[in-house]
């Protein structure tokens, strides 16, 4: 059996992640939250709607715990429509985690699964846990980029703390600089 020292490891911080990823929503209006910000439309809310509806399955389904609430087709899971209020994501996110966090703290990190959609379907917690983290962490990534291009907020709200736009502006014209240069140079 594996640690249930790691177990806790890998929860808490699929807890941290969870917030900080909810927590690039903060402070923006409902147009900023859900506007498409890359050409495949990716948009902040809609990356809330798909962890609740991926973790939902991951830590639902898997384990034969299926989350009871009617979860958004595949393919419809990347942004909120009209009818779908900030609220009603955020909560049902929420609701979500904390299905999952039964299911975490309910069994051994061995304890096995099937991801139907896997080539190779036969999982365990552990397995799961680790894979969902890293796909956290990923569309974790995707917010930072988002909420970025929307009011330059960097970071957890602390990486950035203390630097002023002119920092910024300076670092960015320094690294333009240099891709130019050694984008003129010959390859070799």
């Amino acid at each position: 059996m594996l640690s249930d020292a790691a177990k806790t490891y890998l929860h808490d911080d699929l807890r941290w992640i969870r917030a900080a990823t909810l927590a690039k929503l903060d402070g923006l209006g409902e147009y900023d939250i859900r506007r498409p910000l890359t050409a495949t439309g990716t948009n902040l809310l809609g990356l809330i709607k798909h962890l609740a509806a991926w973790e939902a399955r991951y830590f639902g389904e898997v384990f034969a715990r299926p989350f009871p609430e009617p979860l958004p087709e595949r393919g419809a899971d990347m942004w909120a429509t009209e009818h779908e209020s900030r609220a009603e994501v955020i909560d049902r996110y929420r609701r979500v985690c904390d299905h999952s966090d039964a299911t975490i703290t309910a069994l051994d990190l061995d304890a096995p699964g099937h991801v139907p959609w896997w080539p190779s379907p036969e999982v365990t917690l552990f397995k799961v846990l680790v894979h969902f983290l890293a796909e956290n962490n990923r569309h974790a990534g995707h917010a930072d980029i988002l909420r970025e291009q929307l009011d330059g907020a960097v970071g957890d709200g602390e990486s950035a703390a203390g630097r002023e736009p002119a920092f910024w502006e300076s670092r960015r014209a320094e690294i333009e600089r240099v891709a130019e240069a050694v984008g003129q140079a010959p390859v070799n």
